[in-house]
């Protein structure tokens, strides 16, 4: 998940390259450590990353205590790991053949994940998963790993007061700002010279930011990270003539100086100080912009550069481990935690968008013309999950070394014909992850 401060940024790509060399060395499964005990309570251990975050931890904690008290067949313990660690810790179980039945999965991973033998598919769920958003369904080859009580969307942050002042309308979710719409807008604001930048999007952040936060004006441009007919190769989607476009665009955003080519550690906070006046960012940032902001403040969707706008999808999600002794443990376990009432708890207790109808009326804000109900809206009709292929963790970390270089001043051409080069190679070195 990309977090409350720049949290999708750091878990995956963290671990990126680690999650992906050790996953292809660990494939074929992985046992773990549980052990049944006939005509008693089957202990399941369940894993989560969310050891720094006290609010999630204790709602998940809160789920679990609920469905140990709903029976006795099982019981759940939990072990919450800090979330730089956790998908190092993950893969080192899974050498190990030490995974938990349980645990708790960062979306992009899942594909991964599931080629390397660590996930099991999840059955009989598909009535109540049918409900949820589909971006918090993570699948591989068409069959489920994983479900999250929550996603997040990313926004264009600004105020009323900015666009009236610099004629601008307040675009909505069913009409975006064009791309035309969008750069006249920036040039009126920096030639104003009343903001040092026009825009911040953020690119002081690492990690999986990257694709999450950018992939998605690529796609906006007509581009992609691969094919996705296949998967097989990222030729034509990554560097042809709709993708040049875009590396072009990115490049002056920062050249023609509407955006700084490096970001503070916290964007917001210059947006909050009038230091810019859109910031790129995501759902996480609604309690702090309303507190700064009240009604004044704008949550745009993202824009149309061309090919409709896009934002990232999938977020922290559960399944459970191949290894795992009680199968029957583990999916009983899932289908009670899966109720709508848990996704509102989980989804109210972190201030992220619920995944089911019946939650996101539980939840103040995200009911139907709620505050908060604009970011469910965007989800809905703007995501663009990150290509569910076991190779994702090498095209993220590919497309971010690209993406930085063109920032960085490197011909466009050249530097995704590369990247296009390395996503195609690793993709054919595992064999297209048959």
């Amino acid at each position: 998940m990309l977090k409350r401060t720049a949290k999708l940024v750091a878990a995956t790509a963290l671990a990126a390259s680690l999650t992906f060399s050790l996953a292809a060395c660990a494939k074929g499964g992985a046992t773990s450590t549980q052990a049944a005990t006939p005509g008693g309570t089957q202990t399941l251990s369940l894993w989560t990353h969310n050891a720094g975050n006290k609010g999630e931890l204790a709602a998940i904690q809160s789920v679990v205590d609920e469905y140990n008290a709903s029976q006795t067949n099982y019981k759940v313990e939990v072990q919450a790991f800090p979330q730089d660690s956790y998908n190092q810790s993950v893969v080192a179980a899974a050498a190990a053949k030490k995974l938990p039945c349980i645990l708790d999965i960062d979306q992009p991973n899942v594909a991964n994940w599931a080629w390397a033998g660590y996930l099991a598919p999840i059955e009989g769920m598909d009535d109540i998963l049918s409900k949820y958003l589909p971006s918090t369904v993570a699948k591989w080859n068409g069959t489920t790993y994983a479900y999250g009580y929550y996603d997040v969307a990313l926004t264009w942050v600004t105020t009323k007061s900015i666009l009236k002042k610099y004629g601008a309308r307040v675009p909505t979710v069913d009409q975006p700002w064009t791309g035309e719409e969008f750069m006249a807008l920036l040039k009126k604001i920096k030639d104003s010279g009343d903001f040092k930048y026009a825009a911040d999007m953020a690119t002081g952040w690492t990690g999986e930011w990257w694709p999450y936060g950018y992939s998605p004006q690529l796609q906006a441009f007509g581009g992609d990270l691969i094919n996705r007919s296949d998967y097989k190769t990222a030729d034509g989607v990554l560097n042809g003539d709709k993708a040049i476009a875009w590396a072009n665009w990115f490049a002056s955003m920062a050249k023609d100086g509407y955006m700084p080519k490096k970001s503070s550690a916290d964007p917001a906070a210059d947006f909050y100080n009038g230091k810019s006046a859109l910031l790129w960012n995501g759902s996480w940032t609604a309690l702090p912009a309303r507190e700064k902001f009240g009604d004044d403040v704008v949550f745009a969707p993202p824009v149309d550069f061309g090919n409709g706008g896009a934002v990232g999808g999938g977020s922290w999600t559960w399944g459970y481990s191949t290894g795992c002794a009680s199968k029957e443990g583990a999916l009983d376990y899932l289908k009670f935690a899966s109720a709508d009432k848990y996704v509102a708890k989980v989804a109210k207790d972190t201030n992220n968008i619920p995944t089911t109808d019946a939650a996101a009326a539980m939840v103040p804000g995200f009911e139907p013309g709620g505050t908060s109900d604009v970011f469910r809206q965007i989800s809905k009709k703007y995501t663009v999950m990150r290509p569910e292929t076991p190779g994702y963790p090498f095209i993220a970390t590919t497309f971010t070394k690209a993406a930085q270089d063109i920032l960085a001043g490197a011909d466009p051409k050249t530097t995704l014909d590369q990247a296009v080069k390395d996503i195609d190679d690793n993709q054919k070195a595992n064999n297209y992850f048959q």
